[in-house]
């Protein structure tokens, strides 16, 4: 569950909010009882095994590439020519 802290709060215990954030917690930032913001822990890259990875897409659904290229085309101008 994300801790709120008041703006008080996030002032006075400034070290203790940011070991927290650094072992990964979140919290939401309050002024006269009402959020205001989020404070979250930036996500860092994670190495993950090549294994991993090809097994998990082993079980991806399989992608139609002309009907996803339908797709994008239907939804997106990719008229290069000026508009005006």
């Amino acid at each position: 569950m994300r801790r709120t802290l008041n703006q008080r709060e996030l002032r006075n215990d400034s070290g203790e909010v940011m070991r927290a954030l650094e072992s990964g917690e979140a919290f939401t930032i309050a002024r006269n009882g009402v959020p205001v913001g989020e404070l979250t822990p930036v996500q860092r890259n994670r190495f993950v095994d090549i294994r991993q990875l090809q097994a998990k897409l082993a079980s991806a659904p399989k992608v139609d590439y002309k009907r996803f290229r339908a797709d994008v085309d239907a939804f997106l101008d990719q008229d290069p020519s000026p508009h005006g």
